[in-house]
């Protein structure tokens, strides 16, 4: 079995993750999707953040650079245009078999 290398979180990105659920009513899994991470990390975040806790700091890491920073938002735009092809997808099908 092909083991996954652990990824490392600035806090700021756990704060945005998680207002993105408290702060902007968005559904956990929806915001674990966009971000491109496991819903269960997220929860655990969420979870401590109702609980009043800070969360949980593993280790310093260096700041994001830019390219990191684009990396990121490259690979959030990616997700977001595949879930709207898709859905675009369908819904020519929809019409194309309506339309017959």
């Amino acid at each position: 079995m092909k083991s996954v290398p652990r990824r490392k979180y600035t806090e700021e990105f756990r704060a945005a993750a998680v207002e993105q659920v408290i702060v902007g009513r968005r559904g956990l899994r929806e915001v674990a999707r966009s971000l491109e991470m496991s819903d269960k990390t997220l929860a655990n975040w969420v979870g401590d953040a109702r609980k009043g806790q800070a969360p949980v700091k593993r280790e310093q890491r260096s700041p994001v650079t830019d390219l990191e920073a684009e990396n990121a938002r490259l690979k959030q735009e990616n997700a977001r245009l595949r879930m709207e092809k898709e859905i675009l997808k369908k819904a020519a099908a929809y019409f194309a078999k309506e339309s017959l």
